[in-house]
């Protein structure tokens, strides 16, 4: 499974404006959601940041959550230069984000299989600051390919 293949230009936001958790976490929904369901997947999401935040530390977040309202997987990815205070494991704001929903059940536990290729692409993602580097969304999507050819 290729993360690259999940990514599309349409949710790939490159100049996030919120500066709160809560406005980023709405801010990334909305690519997926413009409905009455939208509130309920973002307080599906601070639930789940309830329980241990997803901020995994040196500058990224990978908020998840399965919900009834998700009818297939989805990947949106946020990129904020100003950072923002996610309650990230090192304390450090979070400058990307990487946002998986899914539904209850899912063919094959894709949503699980999502979340371990985004933390380890995140990985390089991080040396150098790889991830500053795009400035559109297909930069974005190319750069994520790329680092998968190199795994």
């Amino acid at each position: 499974m290729n993360l690259y293949n999940l990514l599309k230009p349409e949710c790939i936001n490159l100049s996030l404006s919120g500066r709160k958790k809560k406005d980023v976490l709405r801010e990334l929904v909305g690519y997926i959601r413009k409905d009455k369901d939208s509130d309920l997947l973002v307080s599906t999401l601070l639930k789940r940041e309830d329980l241990g935040s997803t901020g995994i530390g040196k500058g990224v977040a990978i908020p998840h959550g399965r919900s009834l309202v998700a009818d297939k997987l989805e990947v949106v990815v946020g990129r904020s230069d100003a950072g923002v205070e996610f309650n990230a494991i090192d304390k450090k704001p979070v400058h990307l984000f990487f946002l998986i929903v899914a539904p209850p059940q899912d063919p094959g536990n894709q949503y699980l299989i999502t979340l371990g290729r985004v933390a380890v692409v995140c990985q390089e993602l991080l040396k150098r600051k790889r991830y500053e580097k795009p400035q559109t969304p297909e930069e974005f999507i190319a750069l994520v390919k790329e680092i998968e050819g190199e795994l």
